[in-house]
């Protein structure tokens, strides 16, 4: 895939939202007198928190940020100079957070594969605990559209995923006609779930159950898994047996997590729902749905698989393409002090900081991140705000297009990036 370029929209136009898994597309934003960036949503009283939330960190003015060496201004390329200065005498360099869209990703991987650099997520823990049982076990996935078109039943896995995902019912149809009857299952919820289920249960069509754990989830998950697959279990309990033949008989059953709730080891987790998809399949219809790799992690770990073949945590080394899901963990490697720089990226989240460390630290993104304490730091535009973009959703299938409100006139990651490359070459 090539870079493309996309004219940005007027301000009232149709907006994507850049700021969680969903890419919500259904909104627009505004401008008001002050310059503040105001969400307009079509449903009467409607309109995501976290949408405006984000929205309250931005402005319609260009931005006066400036670029910074050792806390003191400086221009644009007297930063980059830096930067690669600081890259050229790193033996290891590490580039974290991640934060940024198709062509900042397509830009890090240029560098890293220039640097030997290892690339690793904010929340790379999360996003390799699908990634590792994907590759040991395999799994059957699922979009957001066969889910509001066909899923009767959806299991929420250790509680609502409406913290990464405000929208997610919404988004999958619960209440809408496409499907009659729709039924949510909560297994493992806590009270934080207890308002986002008093709202289903008033949607026509919808039945809403909260299950709680037998033990742990890792216990409960294996539990359920016997069940299903028809094993005989000793004092199972009546709502998990129960939860197995709604499983059974379901025409199409959803199992939905959220991989940054999960406990450690969480893949283990993955794995039994994964192995009880793979028994209702022989039967029915079933999948899975674990939401991670928000901030655009999940963006950049697709890009990276389809460019290198593969996914984040990996680094082009002596030893050519390596791939370390345990040992190329950002935070071990800095405890470890295995890498002696830190290029950190983060243009969507500015309360997203890199974590302390003694090495020398690059961070690339949001202007608020200028007071973080940086050998380098360079404001970049957010894409879906003062810049095009593009990003995955959340089902990992679809890429959409994000569109700029305004020009906020900074320079863009991959822009930088790729004047960083040409320093160091």
């Amino acid at each position: 895939m090539s870079d493309t370029s996309v004219t940005p929209r007027a301000a009232t136009a149709r907006w994507t939202c850049p700021f969680c898994l969903l890419l919500c597309d259904t909104a627009t934003v505004q401008v008001d007198d002050a310059g503040a960036l105001i969400l307009s949503d079509p449903v009467p009283g409607g309109g995501c928190a976290c949408a405006r939330r984000a929205l309250a960190r931005f402005t319609a003015r260009p931005s006066t940020a400036s670029p910074r060496v050792d806390g003191q201004d400086c221009s644009l390329a007297e930063a980059i100079a830096a930067a690669a200065r600081v890259l050229a005498a790193s033996r290891q360099p590490l580039f974290g957070g991640l934060g940024t869209d198709v062509s900042g990703a397509r830009a890090l991987y240029r560098l890293a594969c220039r640097t030997g650099a290892i690339c690793d997520a904010a929340e790379g823990e999360a996003l390799m605990t699908t990634l590792r049982a994907t590759q040991d076990r395999g799994s059957f996935f699922t979009t957001l559209a066969e889910v509001r078109t066909r899923a009767d039943l959806i299991v929420c896995v250790g509680g609502t995923p409406v913290r990464q995902a405000p929208e997610f019912f919404d988004r999958c149809g619960v209440g809408e006609a496409l499907v009659a009857q729709r039924r949510v299952v909560v297994l493992g919820g806590g009270t934080a779930d207890d308002a986002v289920l008093d709202s289903l249960r008033a949607r026509p069509g919808v039945t809403v159950d909260a299950i709680p754990l037998h033990g742990d989830l890792f216990s409960t998950v294996a539990l359920l898994s016997a069940l299903v697959a028809g094993r005989a279990v000793r004092e199972a309990p009546a709502a998990l047996q129960s939860l197995a033949t709604q499983l059974r008989q379901a025409r199409y059953a959803v199992l939905v997590g959220e991989t940054r709730t999960l406990p450690r080891q969480g893949a283990l987790v993955v794995e039994g729902i994964h192995r009880t998809v793979g028994t209702l399949n022989q039967s029915t219809r079933a999948a899975a749905m674990w939401l991670g790799g928000g901030n655009g992690a999940g963006t950049v770990n697709q890009v990276f698989t389809w460019l290198s073949g593969l996914p984040l945590r990996s680094r082009t080394g002596p030893l050519g393409l390596e791939h370390e899901p345990l040992c190329f963990d950002a935070q071990r490697l800095l405890s470890d002090a295995a890498v002696d720089s830190l290029l950190w990226v983060s243009s969507f989240d500015p309360d997203l900081a890199p974590p302390a460390t003694a090495q020398p630290t690059l961070v690339l993104g949001h202007p608020e991140l200028a007071r973080v304490p940086a050998a380098v730091f360079i404001p970049v535009s957010t894409p879906g705000i003062g810049s095009p973009g593009h990003l995955f959703r959340a089902d990992g299938s679809v890429m959409l297009p994000l569109f700029a409100v305004h020009d906020d006139g900074l320079p863009t990651l991959a822009g930088v990036l790729d004047r960083i490359a040409g320093a160091l070459a």
